[in-house]
């Protein structure tokens, strides 16, 4: 086949769907595939790249101001009057059988998706985000953006769309009713390899908490996913293990976390460590007790990395989270719901009392991965998906 593969988000750009939008172009080559990569310009990469077998074109864009609106995130549009023109130029040339989009509120993704209506290619869409916010005004401009701008662009070309998890099941539907044409379960997919081997004395010398046990949290920083329901069971947890360290490794885009914590007098162990290499995530989680990732609903990329990498993970979260694969609170994963405070606490410290045991869980959640969450599993799906929206045409 040949596949185009369409995220404003692409290396060197960080990012959960930045990386998985590369590996799965870089595993569709790998599989004999021709693979053309469509992104936005960002920062000194090349307007035109050719490695791993894929070949890689970035738009001129434009970086939109970080403001509260935008979760303080670095959003980069393609959009200019000529984008429609010079985007089918480049796809005739090409000569796609199907369209691999990611992200549902880019630019690039309704101007690929209006081209894939016209020349009648299939289109699967992964939507990575959801669009909500837990301030009140936001949310209802968030809500009102997905009525006025995302839906009706869907409607037009109904592509297929990948459903991540639950959560992410729940909101398409709600959100896209008549924007899609089917909704295919395939999980966040993560590669092992690179997560596991890395050495905990750098991790330690990264975190800077000396031999403290160490809660990590990796991840960026945003209103979904704020960190301050783990910093408000902090309290509890250093009341019993008083010289665990917080350490999050991510982009501070939205800081209430750490203003929390100094309200509540926990600001000495918290260690935000901002953007950090890829490279250096392997040495954290090699140095982690226990990871916290995600404090709001659903599990992703991060989290699945540190269980790959046999950190025991202790979060907010469902366990039907992932269609077809379930999960058990204490066996492979520590979960409570949403908002629970206290609980999450006490799975925390349950950790932290007993860390054979936590380890013992890590590495059944190790075995889970490698059972279901595989990048290789998660690529076959996909090209399946690909395959067959381009048999139905």
């Amino acid at each position: 086949m040949r596949i185009v593969v369409v995220n404003n988000f692409f290396p060197p750009r960080v990012g959960g769907s930045s990386h998985l939008s590369d590996a799965l172009a870089r595993g569709y080559a790998a599989r004999g595939h021709e693979v053309l990569v469509v992104t936005a310009a960002y920062g000194q990469a090349p307007a035109r790249e050719l490695r791993d077998g894929i070949r890689i074109v970035r738009l001129p864009a434009v970086m939109l101001p970080e403001t509260r609106f935008a979760v303080s995130f670095d959003l980069s549009f393609a959009s200019r009057p000529t984008l429609a023109r010079d985007l089918a130029r480049l796809l005739d040339d090409f000569g796609p059988d199907v369209i691999h989009q990611h992200g549902q509120f880019m630019d690039l993704t309704w101007a690929s998706g209006a081209y894939a209506r016209r020349r009648g290619i299939p289109a699967l869409l992964s939507v990575h985000t959801r669009l909500e916010n837990p301030a009140a005004l936001y949310r209802h401009a968030f809500r009102t953006l997905d009525a006025t701008l995302v839906a009706p662009r869907l409607r037009r070309y109904r592509p297929a769309v990948v459903v991540m998890d639950a959560h992410m099941r729940d909101y398409i539907t709600s959100r896209y009713r008549g924007g899609y044409r089917d909704l295919v379960p395939i999980p966040v997919g993560v590669d092992p390899a690179w997560v596991r081997g890395g050495d905990a004395a750098i991790g330690r010398e990264l975190a800077g908490v000396g031999d403290a046990p160490i809660l990590l949290s990796v991840g960026h920083v945003i209103p979904l996913r704020d960190r301050v329901g783990l910093v408000e069971a902090l309290p509890a947890v250093l009341a019993r293990h008083p010289q665990a360290r917080l350490v999050v490794a991510g982009r501070v885009y939205y800081d209430v976390f750490l203003r929390r914590a100094d309200a509540l007098g926990v600001g000495y162990a918290v260690r935000p460590l901002g953007a950090v290499p890829k490279s250096s995530i392997p040495h954290l989680l090699a140095a982690a007790t226990v990871e916290s990732h995600e404090q709001g609903d659903g599990m992703g990329t991060a989290t699945l990395e540190a269980m790959a990498a046999g950190v025991p993970v202790v979060g907010w979260g469902r366990l039907d989270n992932f269609p077809g694969v379930a999960l058990h609170d204490g066996q492979d994963v520590m979960l409570t719901h949403r908002g629970d405070v206290q609980g999450l606490a006490q799975r925390l410290v349950r950790v932290l009392d007993d860390v054979p045991a936590a380890r013992a869980m890590g590495e059944r959640g190790r075995a889970l991965v490698d059972a279901h969450f595989t990048l290789e599993r998660v690529l076959d799906a996909h090209l399946a998906t690909l395959a067959e929206l381009v048999a139905r045409g």
